[in-house]
């Protein structure tokens, strides 16, 4: 199977989600998880969490994280 493939057959019912602690109390966040046993993560709409989880590699997930503190996201 291809690296995105094993990460969408992973079972994310037992994950645990977590979101910022500088979340505002409005429930406009994400939320996101470890994907067990594939190297990934998993990102969802907290208000919307019956909708499937986006899931990207932990590399793309941490090339994100650091355009966002390096503040180089460009459109």
């Amino acid at each position: 199977m291809s690296e995105m493939a094993d990460l969408y057959a992973v079972d994310l019912a037992d994950v645990v989600w977590r979101k910022s602690s500088y979340t505002a109390g409005n429930g406009n966040c994400v939320e996101v998880a470890d994907t067990p046993g594939a190297a990934g993560v998993a990102v969802r709409d907290s208000k919307n969490v019956d909708i499937p989880a986006a899931r990207v590699s932990r590399r793309a997930w941490c090339a994100f994280l650091a355009s966002v503190a390096e503040d180089t996201l460009s459109a």
